[in-house]
C-alpha cells in the first residue's frame, strides 16, 4: 500500500486537545471511521498512531485484543534489547515440545 500523508490539525474536544484528521482519510480508510488507538512518540516531531478498526473492537474479542497487546510487548522488549531479537532455533523448539509433551489441552 503506498504512503499517502493526509493533514492532521489541531482540535479541542471537551476538556482535551486534540488530532482532527482530514475527511479524506476516512474517505481511503473507511475501517477507522470511529477507531480508537493509542500514540506512541518516537521523537520530538514523529508520531506512531495505532488505530484499532472499529469492526474488531465490536466483536468483544478480549482474548484476542489481550494476545494483540501481549505480543506489541513481546515486540518492543526485543527490540529494545541491547542484543536485539533472539531467532527461535531448532533446539529452543525441541527445549518446548519437551516442556510440554505432558500437558493434556482439551478441545472445547
Amino acid at each position: 500500500m503506498p504512503a499517502s500523508p493526509y493533514r492532521a490539525t489541531p482540535a479541542r474536544i471537551g476538556n482535551s486537545s486534540g488530532l482532527r484528521l482530514a475527511a479524506a482519510f476516512y474517505r481511503d480508510h473507511p475501517q477507522f471511521a470511529g477507531a480508537s488507538g493509542q500514540v506512541e512518540v518516537l521523537s520530538d516531531t514523529t508520531l506512531l498512531l495505532r488505530l484499532e478498526p472499529a469492526q474488531e473492537q465490536q466483536g468483544g474479542e478480549e482474548e484476542s485484543l489481550m494476545l494483540g497487546l501481549f505480543l506489541d510487548f513481546l515486540s518492543r522488549e526485543a527490540l529494545a534489547a541491547e542484543s536485539g531479537p533472539v531467532f527461535y532455533s531448532e533446539a529452543m523448539a525441541a527445549e518446548d515440545e519437551q516442556l510440554l509433551a505432558s500437558v493434556n489441552v482439551e478441545a472445547e
